[in-house]
This record gives structure tokens, C-alpha cells and sequence, in this order.
């Protein structure tokens, strides 16, 4: 999944940034609301994190701002402030969640988690497609009762396919999900990743999952 982080505090930010990528995540992070707020309009994030103390544009304002617009992507506060008056007012902006600095990153991971199973109507973090099983939580891969060992980037975009099972993702819709603003574009990284997955989920089962819509982009189907 894509999120956004704004963060004001570099070194946190570096440390979220990268705890981020380590889960498999793809991250744009910025340093301020007016950053932020410009991405979200070209977008389409998962998730996003926002400390409320930002210069400019501040998390609540941008939160605001944001909702206004009618986008209702899950959003995460982070902030010094811990009164309960503070909470209340970042959960009536419209926040998901709201994490008290200093934080563990296992229970930023946690709230992650849970926003993202909520917005997409998840009971559990378990993905399937008929003998496919994605653990979101264990992070493991399993067809037919065998575990399967994948890349970050390969397992991001599994993921985002079983996400989306039925749905035909363009290249550009991959390319918007799976890579961050630092992804130049312009190569066939999608096709390549597809045929490493292909690889492993497909070739040696009858039942094949993922499939090419050609001239349009990628699907998986039960």
C-alpha cells in the first residue's frame, strides 16, 4: 500500500520512513501540510499519517481540508499532546486514529493495520483468493498450504492486486500504488514484477490467477 507521512521532526520521520518500507510499504514523506496537501491531489494514498504541530499547514488543517474535499482515505495523528479535549478535537476533524509521541513503531504498525483492514472491510488482516492466502499481519504468502518467500516489492504488489481481485489495474495504477515520487516510470518494472509473481503463484498450479487484459493492465481472479 501507498501512504503519506508528514512529519516535521526530520529524524522521526527519517525513522518512520524507514520503518515504513521495512513492513513493504510505499512511502511519501514530506515536512509540512503545504507538501502533503499537494500530493494528495495528484494521489490516490491508502493511508496517511500526519503530525498535528506542522509549520504552514498544520495536521488538523490539512485533515480538514482534506475531508472537505469528500476524500475519506484512513488517517493516523500523531502529536506531543495526550489531554483528552486534543484527542477529541483530532477525532471530530475527521481522524481514524490518534497515536500519543513517544510511540512504539510496533503499535503505529498496529493502528496501520487496523485502519487499513477497516477502510477495506476486512474482518481480519488475511487476504484470499481461492487457495491464495496473504497474512497481513505475519507478512507470509501461502498457495495451497505452501508458504511462498517474496520480495517487499513483490509482495506489495500481490497485495495491491488482492486488494483490488477483479478489478483490471492499469500499469499507471500499479505504478501509483506501488512506487513513491522518487520511481522515474518509463521502464516495464510492472511487467517485470508480474512475471516474477507469476512465477511463484502460478506455474505450478493448474489454476491459473493472475492474468493480462491486453491493452488494459493486470487482474487476478479466483
Amino acid at each position: 500500500m501507498r501512504i503519506l507521512l508528514a512529519e516535521d521532526e526530520r529524524d522521526l520521520n527519517r525513522l518512520i520512513m524507514m520503518k515504513l518500507k521495512d513492513e513493504g510499504y510505499s512511502v511519501d514523506a514530506f515536512y509540512d501540510g503545504e507538501q502533503a496537501l499537494e500530493a494528495i491531489a495528484v494521489v490516490d494514498y491508502d493511508a496517511m499519517v500526519l503530525d498535528i504541530m506542522m509549520p504552514g499547514v498544520d495536521g488538523l488543517t490539512l485533515l480538514s481540508k482534506i475531508r472537505g474535499q469528500g476524500n475519506m482515505t484512513p488517517v493516523l495523528l500523531l502529536t506531543a499532546r495526550d489531554s483528552v479535549a486534543d484527542k477529541v478535537k483530532g477525532l471530530d476533524s475527521g481522524a481514524n486514529d490518534y497515536l500519543v509521541k513517544p510511540f512504539s513503531f510496533e503499535e503505529l504498525m498496529a493502528r496501520l493495520r487496523a485502519m487499513t483492514r477497516s477502510s477495506f472491510g476486512m474482518a481480519d488482516n488475511t487476504l484470499t483468493a481461492a487457495d491464495l492466502v496473504m497474512d497481513c499481519n505475519a507478512h507470509t504468502v501461502k498457495r495451497g498450504g505452501k508458504e511462498i518467500s517474496l520480495s517487499a516489492k513483490e509482495y506489495a504488489l500481490l497485495e495491491y492486486l488482492m486488494r483490488n481481485k477483479g478489478i483490471v489495474l492499469s500499469r499507471e495504477k500499479i505504478e501509483d500504488h506501488i512506487w513513491n515520487f522518487d520511481y522515474e516510470g518509463g521502464t516495464n518494472a510492472v511487467d517485470v514484477y508480474i512475471r516474477y509473481l507469476r512465477k511463484k503463484l502460478d506455474d505450478d498450479f493448474e489454476k491459473k490467477l493472475l492474468h493480462t487484459v491486453r491493452g488494459v493492465g493486470y487482474v487476478l481472479r479466483e
